[in-house]
Order: structure tokens, then sequence, then C-alpha cells
């Protein structure tokens, strides 16, 4: 997805790649081809774990979210097509991530205040960045925020299902943990109140023209 997961109008500085080992099991290693072609098609936002009030807040008002991934091999890019429910009514949106191969990262630059399961939308040219983690074994990932900001980082927790694997859940609260977060700061989709499922079939071709481009 999205991402999306994977929430507000940012003002800050461009986030700078975490350094410190203290976090090397929630940052990302090289992203090469393999990785891009393995994060392609749908994912679950599942929750995340925020350390900003604002996103936080933000995040409190996704009730559920899924989104498609289409990776684009040589410019580096991801096409993210959304589904979220918010406030009981579903809204779709389509947005482009920036992939960092060598730092692990994907990156968002402003765009709109839509909120997103996959990224956090940033003011105008502000660019957000999230270091990936995946676990291919269990089919899910992570996007760790800020890492080295204790007062800003957040950690977003995406899978290929709703019905996740126990080993991939344990991953994501230790990385939550590891921190300085406890588990019950961490928000989860409440998949109950999807709204978009039903709706997709009525907007699929939309999303398949946007995503085959002019």
């Amino acid at each position: 997805m999205v991402l999306h997961v994977v929430l507000v109008i940012l003002s800050l500085s461009p986030l700078l790649e975490a350094q410190n080992p203290e976090h090397a099991n929630i940052t990302g290693t090289a992203i090469t081809n393999a990785t891009l072609i393995w994060l392609s098609g749908k994912w679950f936002y599942i929750g995340s774990a925020l350390r900003n009030p604002e996103f936080k807040q933000a995040a409190q008002k996704i009730q559920a979210d899924y989104f498609y991934f289409t990776p684009n091999l040589t410019d580096d890019t991801i096409l993210v097509q959304e589904y979220q429910t918010t406030e009981d009514r579903c809204v779709f949106n389509s947005s482009k991530l920036e992939v960092q191969r060598e730092n692990g990262t994907l990156s968002k630059f402003g765009e709109s205040q839509h909120s997103c399961g996959a990224f956090p939308p940033a003011e105008e040219a502000a660019e957000y960045v999230g270091h990936l983690k995946v676990s291919m074994k269990h089919r899910g990932f992570m996007l760790a925020f800020a890492p080295e900001d204790k007062n800003n980082w957040g950690l977003s927790f995406y899978a290929n299902k709703t019905d996740i694997a126990p080993e991939l859940l344990e991953e994501f609260l230790k990385a939550v943990k590891s921190l300085g977060m406890d588990e019950s700061e961490i928000i989860y989709a409440d998949w109950k109140k999807d709204m978009c499922s039903q709706q997709q079939k009525q907007r699929e071709p939309e999303r398949k023209k946007t995503e085959e481009g002019p």
C-alpha cells in the first residue's frame, strides 16, 4: 500500500536517514529489482505507532485502508492506488512514491492533505521518508518514520492479508518497543468498518486506467 499507511500536513524539513545502530532492526537494506517486484500487488494497512501527536490524531481517523503498489523499475517510482475508509465513507486516492535504492527508503513529496495508510502527506515541497523493512517469509513490511527523532518517530505495519501470521505481528511489536514506545500506543485498523471492498468493483476500471497510464 499504502502504504498510504503507511497522515497530516508535515511542517518539517526533509528527514535524514537513520544512523543509530539501535534502530538497525527497523531500517531497511538496499532496495533491488527483486524487492520492488515483491512489493507489487495488494497490501493492507494493519496499524501504526506514531509519536507525533498530529500524525497520531490523523491515524485514529483511518478505519481501514488497503492499496495497490505498482513499481516502475525504470524510473524508481511506485504508483499507489488506495482505498481508505474514514468517517464511515470510502475514499479513493492515487499517488506516487519515490524509491531510494541505496538508502532502502521510500519517499513522498507534498501533494495534498489526504491521509494515506501508506504515507502521511507532506506540505508542498517537503519530503517525507519511510525506511522500508520487509518480511518476505510472512508477506509483510514496515515503514519507519524519523527513527532519528524521538519526538516524531513512528512505525507503520502492512501485510498482504488482514489475518496476519503471529510471527509477523511479533516482529512489529518488537520494532515498536525498540523505538521506546508501548504496545498500548499502537492504533490498529478495524476491518469490520471497511466501506471500500464493496465499492471497489465500481472503481476498478478507473484504477486500471490510472495504472496503465495514458
